[in-house]
């Protein structure tokens, strides 16, 4: 097969294009990266970070400073791009995640390279993550103008694209029909041989081991936040552990921060605030917040796991769903269209409505209670997961595909 000279950029390089990057250059292909000054450096793939060339205007309209910042960016990859082909280099094919503009400008440098571009999400006030959890969001007309506003740059960058894929159909249904021909459902995939059930033992921080042989509830996102459905995670918990006195429960996230949504209004991290909330009602030697873990441990913590709680709001689904079902967890979700997309109530998982805490308490004491009643909805997550989100069988060889076709058509 003839050597493919691919561009691939993102804001956090390789971000979700880690795998296809080790991809290509196994088949044999040239990889070059443009990302930000946060970019990870592989060997073998050159790098140019590029450097914003100013900040934001202060007080600018409010609509407008998603896209400000959004060009800005824009302007800096195409200057990193510029400088790529000044020293001779021509892509065949650019793959991309536009999102945070870096693609906006790229016709100016590489008008006849066919761009492949990620579609994470299209922002919407209604129907979403914005409108949906109204204990903490009461959007108004000047809200619904800024989250709409906030896909202006992210829009005129499709508009170059010449294929589009987003991860879920969910994701995909979030963009405006005008892009729906181009879209192509592909999930970029986890490792199910990495991700899959095995002995372990966790240690955790106060010297106790967990083996898996008593019941424990696991709880993983990359921060924890509302978004994600940690508050109804910590309500649920206080009749849990009262129910299920033998019964330990381990968060594995970030404590600090927000990724998605907004923090809280007085400044304090969502760990904080539930603990205000409900720590008085919680036996805090068998809850245990592990903070951020390396994936080797994460998937030890899966795999002695009798019961995994996934939530969330109407968003971009995590990868740590797809690598508890390939542990074979028993999944607790969140009865929301990206969770349904994955797991099917009865068959491969639990699902509850997102605000029905009772129903959450219930069916973490059923998970320790009757776990001989959930084997086959374990073994059915991992064997949902196999054949549709394995990163080899599924999501890389068809980016590949992707890729080839663009080349063979410039």
């Amino acid at each position: 097969m003839t050597q493919r000279h691919v561009l691939i950029i993102h804001q956090n390089f390789p971000g979700q294009f880690g795998l296809l990057t080790a991809a290509l250059m196994e088949r044999g292909d040239r990889v070059v990266g443009i990302g930000g000054p946060t970019s990870r450096q592989i060997d073998g793939v050159p790098l140019a970070r590029w450097r914003q060339g100013r900040g934001s205007t202060p007080n600018i309209f409010y609509q407008a400073v998603r896209a400000e910042a959004d060009l800005i960016r824009g302007e800096a990859g195409l200057r990193a791009a510029m400088a790529l082909k000044e020293r001779g280099f021509t892509p065949d094919v650019i793959v991309a995640h536009p999102a945070w503009g870096e693609t906006v400008h790229l016709r100016q440098v590489y008008p006849d390279v066919p761009q492949l571009l990620f579609g994470e999400l299209h922002y919407r006030a209604k129907g979403g993550d914005t409108d949906f959890d109204f204990e903490f969001d009461t959007t108004n007309i000047n809200d619904d103008m800024r989250i709409h506003a906030k896909n202006a740059v992210q829009t005129l960058a499709l508009m170059d694209a010449d294929r589009i894929v987003c991860p879920t159909r969910f994701q995909a249904d979030s963009f405006p029909r005008l892009f729906q021909p181009m879209i192509e459902v592909i999930h970029e995939g986890v490792d199910t041989e990495r991700a899959k059930k095995r002995p372990a033992v966790l240690e955790l921080p106060n010297g106790r081991r967990l083996d898996g042989s008593t019941p424990v509830i696991t709880f993983i996102n990359r921060r924890f936040e509302r978004l994600r459905g940690f508050h109804i995670f910590m309500r649920a918990l206080p009749d849990f552990l009262a129910a299920c006195p033998e019964a330990q429960v381990v968060l594995i996230g970030e404590e600090q921060g927000v990724s998605y949504g907004a923090p809280l209004p007085d400044g304090r991290e969502w760990k904080d605030h539930m603990l205000a909330e409900v720590g008085d009602r919680l036996d805090l030697d068998r809850v245990h917040f592990l903070g951020r873990v390396e994936h080797g441990r994460m998937i030890d913590a899966l795999s002695i796991s009798w019961g995994h709680i996934y939530y969330t709001y109407p968003f971009v689904l995590s990868w740590s769903l797809l690598e508890a079902m390939s542990c074979e967890c028993l999944i607790i979700g969140s009865d929301t269209a990206p969770v349904r997309e994955v797991v099917e109530d009865g068959a491969n998982g639990v699902l509850n409505d997102f605000f029905d805490v009772p129903a959450l308490t219930a069916a973490m004491v059923r998970a320790v209670r009757e776990p001989e009643a959930f084997t086959a909805m374990r073994k059915a997550a991992r064997a949902t997961v196999v054949p549709r989100y394995d990163s080899r069988l599924t999501g890389v060889p068809a980016w590949l595909r992707l890729i080839d076709e663009l080349a063979l058509r410039r």
